[in-house]
């Protein structure tokens, strides 16, 4: 991958209330390519925003460099970096028409009525918006101002887009349709996009890669499908949907699988290839990894949430420790409460990490 985007040893400290100093960014490295749409996701308080700030220049980092296209971009200014930045507020600005927002930049540069017109135009028919440019911001929906703030940023031509948690606002049904949108939307216009979120639904649905951030540090960068099947560390798997974590030991090996004993009596079957007879290590089934079955791990069912296409359930081992949670599409009858059920699982979809 030909890298648009480099950072390298990306460093930001802020002085506390207290008098202390917080790392916001501790030696961040990471590389975006072109037309490549990257997620930077993780809690509140994790570095995300910081490095989008330091990359659209509204933060100074206090040490590693920046570089787009092969070029230091660190001393620039906002306003002289080949970047532009949709922000959470939108901050589109209401005495003005719909056109003369997406426009303003033109406009502001002098160009040519004839130009500017045509340039306004195209960028908003490119975010669907076309025969709405005479309206004002505040006789929009909230998905049309997004469109709005989209079409303002991509009709300079920018090598990057960023994105700052820009769907946060909107309601369930109309993000989600946008998270489809907007996907669609950088695959059109061929730039690169980095997007903030700390919903991990919007991360998986739109990236090509997701970062994982904790504490101002990168815990892992990969598809969505390797961050959500395989995951790094216990931070990574716990925070990426909802997930099982059975710390297990390894009892014995039985060809290409290894059965497994959690501490309260729970035996999982596991991978064998790399294990060892008593080898700790933690085993992690996804929901949709469990199935109700006539044998398997015995429990106790503690509650049951219809959800329509799905039946999530809640499932107290019989042998002790934590409930375990069940997805499943086998809605023809639904367990009741108190009933006790067996979840069977293919041991090829349990991820393992090391005890530590």
């Amino acid at each position: 991958m030909t890298a648009l985007l480099e950072i390298r040893g990306a460093r930001r400290e802020f002085v506390t209330p207290e008098g202390g100093r917080l790392a916001a960014l501790d030696g961040v490295d990471l590389d975006v390519g072109a037309n490549e749409f990257v997620t930077l996701l993780g809690p509140s308080g994790c570095g995300k925003t910081t490095l989008l700030r330091a990359v659209s220049g509204f933060e100074t980092l206090d040490g590693g460099t920046i570089r787009l296209d092969g070029a230091d971009i660190a001393a620039l200014p906002p306003f002289r970096r080949p970047v532009n930045t949709v922000f959470q507020s939108y901050a589109l600005f209401g005495h003005m028409t719909v056109a003369r927002n997406v426009g303003y930049a033109l406009e502001v540069q002098g160009v040519p009525r004839a130009t500017y017109e045509a340039e306004v135009a195209a960028a908003l028919e490119k975010v669907g918006l076309s025969g709405l440019g005479g309206r004002k911001p505040s006789q929009l929906s909230g998905g049309q101002r997004q469109r709005v703030a989209l079409a303002r940023a991509i009709i300079a031509k920018p090598r990057l887009l960023l994105l700052d948690e820009p769907l946060s606002a909107l309601d369930r049904n109309l993000r989600q349709q946008m998270q489809i949108e907007l996907k669609a939307l950088q695959h059109r216009l061929g730039i690169a996009f980095v997007f903030v979120t700390h919903d991990q639904e919007e991360a998986l649905t739109m990236s090509d890669r997701i970062v994982v951030m904790r504490a101002g540090r990168i815990e892992q960068i990969g598809t969505p499908r390797d961050i959500y099947r395989q995951p790094k560390n216990r931070f990574v798997a716990e925070f990426i949907g909802e997930t099982n974590l059975f710390p297990v030991l390894v009892e014995r090996i039985e060809g290409a699988t290894a059965l497994a004993r959690t501490d309260a009596g729970v035996v999982l079957a596991i991978p064998a290839e790399g294990r060892r007879a008593g080898e700790r290590v933690t085993a992690i089934l996804r929901p949709t990894d469990l199935a109700l079955a006539g044998e398997g791990i015995r429990g106790t069912v503690t509650r049951a949430v219809y959800l329509g296409a799905d039946l999530h359930l809640f499932v107290q081992p019989a042998a002790g420790g934590p409930e375990i949670s069940v997805t499943t599409r086998d809605v023809a009858s639904l367990p009741a409460t108190g009933e006790t059920v067996h979840l069977a699982h293919d041991p090829a979809r349990v991820h393992l990490l090391a005890e530590a």
